[in-house]
């Protein structure tokens, strides 16, 4: 008899039974999307849809996928609502940038995230994440709670400034956190007229107050652009040659405008680091329920740190550290939505001979929400379980059935940084604390730009 637990499955909406009604649909959206989705896209490789006149394909078999963001790429772009929640945002940044401006900032920025590249940024990634764990120093007499889902938003933020931008972003960390959280909560959700379609010029009254808190992170990006033309000119051999220098080094008529860059950096500064602050916190959570695994980790964590083994070497040693946020970025994937739209009409067939029609200006949607918790696709799909991920059994998955970072030429462009960043925080936190839950740790996941823990994640810290 196997005796061994089942494994944990952390919160999650319940597939949806039955088709609900146009108005359930709309509140259903603007409350949680995530809580939108019926079995059927839990169970089929693909739907069609229609909602009021836009008709949608949600696409889950990993083939298709392969078909619509690879092999023809060039017949898909961002969809119409897509670009009604994030344009305002983030503007012509390099999430939602198209065609030649996409291209330019992608070639500008590329440079700075190749793997070589963001390897060399281990060493800064160790030294913020040390100095931050110091504030849970006091754990060591008595363990305390705390808010893991906006500690994870700083620590994030401490290593995003200290790796692109040097240090020299002009904003207080303390007032960051608060800023990010308004920011999404204003402006990261869906809106009715976004659902309907209706011109940008339209007010959408859920973001009523979000030009404000737009306002100030734009400020924050346009002093920090001052701050660092300062320096280039007064200072050009002393002048970090980092991710914003890099950046205003192709202002001018042959690279990017002045808008273009500022649209970059508020892309990083107010959402790059967001997904990844997201994903550490559901990890700590995952893995505090998660007993046997945590101990796996801890003493993987333990032997590596002690070898004096360098930084950069971390995210091949640790496979136990890396499988676990892997596992959580399934369950609670930062980016829960890819939104496309075909340009023109087009057709896919399946591997055993099954046509897909996709007629021109159809709305299709890729949702790694859906994708990775689908039951043709994985082995107990709610569950919690990190050995997916471990190397002997990386090969079983197939490269179109998880997608945290996306896929084909829009492919997360910060993946590899992402992944050190995260295993090197988790390496450090685990190592000296503990992460428990409390009866007060009750999250739920919620869709705005990133999947996040309503309420946030109170967990106990205490000294291991």
């Amino acid at each position: 008899m196997d005796m061994r637990p089942e494994p944990f499955e952390p919160p999650a909406p319940t597939p949806r039974v039955g088709v609900p009604s146009y108005l359930k649909i709309i509140k259903t959206v603007l409350r949680n999307p995530l809580e939108l989705w019926g079995e059927p896209s839990y169970t089929l490789p693909w739907i069609e849809t229609k909602f009021i006149t836009q008709r949608t394909l949600i696409v889950n078999d990993p083939g298709l996928i392969r078909y619509i963001l690879v092999e023809n790429v060039g017949n898909y772009e961002m969809s119409k609502v897509r670009r009604l929640i994030l344009r305002p945002i983030l503007r012509d940044g390099l999430l939602t940038a198209e065609g030649e401006i996409w291209k330019r900032s992608r070639k500008a920025i590329a440079p700075v995230f190749t793997p070589r590249h963001a390897k060399g940024f281990a060493g800064q990634m160790l030294r913020r994440s040390e100095e931050f764990v110091e504030r849970y120093a006091h754990a060591k007499v008595q363990p305390f709670t705390t808010n893991v889902a906006s500690d994870m938003t700083e620590l994030t933020f401490d290593i995003l400034a200290e790796t692109l931008f040097s240090g020299e972003v002009a904003v207080e960390r303390e007032g960051f956190v608060q800023s990010v959280e308004e920011l999404l909560h204003r402006m990261g959700r869906v809106d009715p007229m976004d659902i309907l379609l209706a011109p940008e010029w339209l007010p959408r009254l859920t973001r009523i107050g979000g030009k404000k808190v737009m306002n100030r992170f734009r400020t924050i990006v346009s002093e920090t652009m001052a701050l660092r033309r300062q320096r280039m000119a007064t200072d050009p051999a002393g002048t970090p040659n980092d991710f914003l220098t890099l950046l205003l080094q192709t202002e001018g008529a042959n690279g990017l405008s002045t808008e273009e860059i500022e649209d970059n950096i508020l892309t990083f500064i107010g959402a790059g680091h967001e997904t990844t602050a997201r994903a550490l916190a559901w990890t700590l959570y995952c893995v505090a329920n998660t007993p046997a695994f945590r101990e796996a980790m801890e003493s993987e964590i333990d032997g590596v740190v002690e070898s004096g083994a360098e930084p950069v070497e971390w995210l091949t040693l640790m496979p136990h550290v890396l499988a676990a946020f892997e596992e959580a970025m399934r369950l609670y994937p930062p980016a829960p939505s890819i939104n496309r739209a075909a340009i023109e009409e087009d057709e896919w067939t399946s591997p055993t001979g099954e046509r897909v029609r996709i007629p021109k200006g159809i709305a299709v949607l890729v949702m790694p929400w859906t994708l990775h918790r689908h039951v043709l696709y994985w082995d107990k799909p709610r569950a919690f379980m990190p050995e997916r991920f471990l190397p002997e059994n990386r090969e079983k998955l197939h490269r179109f059935q998880y997608l945290p970072f996306g896929a084909g030429p829009r492919i997360c462009i910060g993946a590899t940084f992402a992944l050190q960043e995260a295993v090197i925080a988790l390496a450090v936190l685990m190592h000296r604390f503990r992460f428990d839950v409390t009866d007060e740790t009750k999250p739920w996941p919620v869709q705005r730009l990133t999947t996040q823990p309503r309420g946030g994640l109170p967990m106990r810290v205490s000294a291991r």
